[in-house]
C-alpha cells in the first residue's frame, strides 16, 4: 500500500459512521466573505480529518431566518448542520412577527463557536469636541443635555440598535436611534460625523479605533478584551451590563445523541488547535468550545434576554 493508499483509508476509517462518505453540510444563514463565513470555512478546514469532508452553504435572507429554518426542517441524520447567532436564536424570535422556527424547541446545540466583543465608540473629533474621554463622560453629557445625542445602527433590530437601547436604560439617558442599511453605512455615518456613537463589532471597528479616527469608551462584554486590554468595560461604570456577538453550531432536534457527541468532540478540539486560536484572533474574537448541554443553557438564557430588550426597543418586523 502506498503512503497516498494509507492516509486515505486512514480517513475513510475517521470519518464517522452515519456519514458513509458523505459530506457534512454548514448551513451558513449570512452572506460570503463576513465573519460568519470565514469562521464556519476556517473550522471546516480543521475537522475534515475526524469527519470527513465538510462544505459550507451559504443561505442569506430574513435576517438569518432563512438559512436557521432549513436547518430546523432537515433530515436528523446529522449531514446538515448549521450556525446559530445571536439573531436567529436570540434576537429575531422577539423582533418578527412570524417566526418559520423555534429557536427553544427545533434545534440540537452542538457548541458555541466564539464570542466576539462589541464596542462603544464616538467619532474621535465629535468627543474631542464635546470633552468626551469616558463612558462616565458621555453619560453626564446626556444627562445634561437631553435628546441631544444619537446613535446609528445597521438597522431596526440589529445588535448595535438593541445595544443601544440597553444602554441608555442602563445609564438612564436618551439618544436618538437612526437606522442605518447595514454596519458598514452606519460605521460610515459615525466617521463623517452624522452621528455621535455607535455600538459596533470590536473586529470592524478596530482598525478605525488604532488608526485614531474613532474613540474607544468601552467594549460591552462583562470583562476587557484580550485584544485592546486598555479600553474599559461597559460594567466598569454601569454594573453587569455585559453584551457580546456569539456564533455556534446546532443540528436539526431529533439529531440522534451519539452524532450530536461525535460533532461535538471534533468542532472542540478544532476550536482548541494554535491554528484556530490565531485565526480567531485576527478577528477578535474568543473562541469558547463547550458541552451540548452547556451551549443550550446560554441560549436559552440570551434568548429570555433579549424579549424585554427587544420589546423596550420598540422594533418590529412584520
Amino acid at each position: 500500500m502506498t503512503r497516498r493508499q494509507f492516509t486515505a483509508a486512514s480517513l475513510a476509517l475517521s470519518a464517522p459512521t452515519w456519514a458513509q462518505g458523505k459530506p457534512i453540510r454548514i448551513i451558513v444563514p449570512y452572506a460570503p466573505g463576513g465573519p460568519i463565513d470565514v469562521t464556519a470555512r476556517a473550522l471546516a478546514e480543521r475537522v475534515k480529518d475526524s469527519l470527513g469532508t465538510v462544505i459550507i452553504e451559504n443561505r442569506p435572507g430574513a435576517g438569518g431566518n432563512l438559512g436557521a429554518d432549513l436547518v430546523a426542517k432537515a433530515a436528523p441524520d446529522g449531514l446538515t448542520i448549521g450556525i446559530a447567532a445571536t439573531a436567529t436564536h436570540a434576537i429575531n424570535p422577539w423582533l418578527f412577527a412570524k417566526m418559520p422556527y423555534d429557536a427553544s424547541r427545533d434545534f440540537a446545540p452542538i457548541t458555541q463557536m466564539l464570542r466576539v466583543p462589541n464596542v462603544l465608540v464616538m467619532n474621535a473629533e465629535t468627543a474631542q469636541r464635546l470633552k468626551i474621554n469616558t463612558l462616565a463622560d458621555l453619560v453626564a453629557y446626556a444627562k445634561a443635555n437631553p435628546a441631544k445625542l444619537n446613535f446609528g445602527s445597521g438597522g431596526n433590530g440589529s445588535a448595535g440598535h438593541l445595544a443601544g437601547e440597553m444602554f441608555k436604560r442602563a445609564a438612564g439617558i436618551f439618544a436618538v436611534h437612526i437606522p442605518y442599511n447595514g454596519g458598514n453605512p452606519a460605521q460610515l455615518a459615525l466617521l463623517s460625523g452624522q452621528v455621535d456613537f455607535n455600538f459596533d463589532n470590536l473586529a470592524t471597528a478596530a482598525a478605525n479605533i488604532k488608526a485614531g479616527r474613532l474613540k474607544a469608551l468601552a467594549v460591552t462584554t462583562a470583562q476587557r478584551s484580550n485584544a485592546l486590554p486598555d479600553i474599559p468595560s461597559m460594567s466598569e461604570t454601569l454594573k453587569d451590563f455585559s453584551i457580546d456577538t456569539w456564533w455556534g453550531l446546532v443540528a436539526p432536534a431529533a439529531t440522534p445523541r451519539d452524532v450530536v457527541e461525535r460533532l461535538n468532540k471534533a468542532f472542540v478540539a478544532a476550536l482548541q488547535t494554535p491554528e484556530t486560536k490565531t485565526r480567531f484572533a485576527q478577528l477578535l474574537a474568543e473562541p469558547v468550545g463547550n458541552s451540548p448541554e452547556q451551549f443550550g443553557a446560554f441560549m436559552k438564557k440570551e434568548l429570555a434576554r433579549y424579549e424585554s430588550v427587544v420589546k423596550a426597543s420598540g422594533a418590529r418586523v412584520d
